[in-house]
């Protein structure tokens, strides 16, 4: 809603008996949380003003320590997810962000955070959406998983019980893999350590050990031996397979300036389901900030939080929710 300009209105000198405009309702914030095993998973959830019985999206994070505003102790300060459910919420639409199991409020639920793979974060993610409906009496929830969270849906979205549907946000389209060998690739600075870098992918595809002794810091947290199982368990999926089986409605949404996800990989999921329908929004980036191509200021906007999200990014979740009949 746009501010009222108090200082026009005022110059005007109006009659008293001018009547003033309603304001909507602020939307409610409910921290809430589900069984986790050895402790409770943790999120938020944002409900607009009389949505009772409306759509609800369950917002799933990307990889690493990203929390459920979208921000990460590793540089991210873009609050994507705390952005696009305050977008989302202006909409009419609820949702739930959430912390990941063995992340920030939800660390307690995972003894050893990297032991926490794809296949249990999906489980998770079918969890939430029942949380989802039962808080909001939504007849199902929509899944909006952002980047690695995109392949947490799609395995989700292999057991389609509850849930209406899969929101695709900055998604890889091949195997994890593939596009771990394209980043290195794309960074001139990582020239000297890509023999050893993608010899070391090979292996984990394979499914075998990575022998870290002598490597450089710069690949050892990339390769430690404490995550090398969760890179074997994202290893062993294709998203385009598991979209090609997905029954429900899909959404794909890519930036164009996306230094990390290409328009390749939308344009695969899109070819091995059909029926998604795909939004590319021009000069987008990786985190749904408007960024240019070049790498510097590009990854400047993952730590700029005064940054709204890119125009067009909550039309376009909000549109595509609101046309699924019969889910919502």
């Amino acid at each position: 809603m746009k501010a009222l300009n108090l200082a026009a209105l005022a110059a005007l000198a109006l009659p008293c008996a001018l009547a003033t405009p309603s304001l909507a309702a602020a939307p409610t914030e409910t921290f809430v949380e589900i069984p986790g095993g050895p402790a409770p998973l943790k999120g938020t959830l944002l409900s607009p003003a009389g949505a009772r019985g409306g759509p609800v999206v369950v917002i799933l994070a990307g990889s690493g320590p990203t929390d459920r505003d979208g921000n990460s102790p590793l540089g991210v300060k873009a609050s994507t997810y705390r952005l696009l459910a305050e977008g989302l919420a202006d909409q009419g639409i609820a949702s739930i962000r959430v912390d990941k199991r063995g992340m920030f409020a939800s660390g307690p639920a995972a003894a050893d955070p990297n032991a926490v793979t794809v296949d249990i974060l999906a489980a998770d993610a079918l969890a939430w959406a029942a949380k989802a409906r039962a808080e909001t009496g939504a007849p199902c929830a929509w899944l909006a998983g952002h980047s690695e969270g995109a392949l947490v849906a799609l395995i989700a979205g292999q057991d389609n019980t509850g849930v209406c549907g899969l929101i695709l946000l900055s998604g890889a389209g091949r195997p994890i893999g593939d596009v771990l060998r394209e980043q290195l690739k794309a960074n001139p600075a990582n020239a000297a350590l890509l023999p050893q870098a993608l010899a070391a992918i090979d292996a984990l595809e394979a499914g075998k050990d990575v022998d870290t002794t002598g490597m450089p810091p710069a690949l050892l947290g990339l390769f430690h031996k404490a995550i090398q199982g969760f890179w074997r368990a994202e290893m062993a999926y294709d998203p385009a397979d598991l979209i090609a089986a997905y029954k429900g409605p899909v959404m794909i949404l890519q930036g164009s300036t996306d230094i990390q996800v290409s328009i390749e990989d939308a344009n695969r999921l899109k070819a091995a389901q059909p029926a998604a329908r795909l939004v590319v929004l021009d000069g987008v980036n990786h985190v749904l900030k408007v960024a240019p191509a070049d790498r510097g200021p590009n990854v400047a906007a993952y730590a700029d939080p005064s940054l709204p999200l890119a125009p067009g990014v909550v039309s376009a979740i909000a549109d595509f929710i609101r046309a699924q009949k019969g889910t919502n």
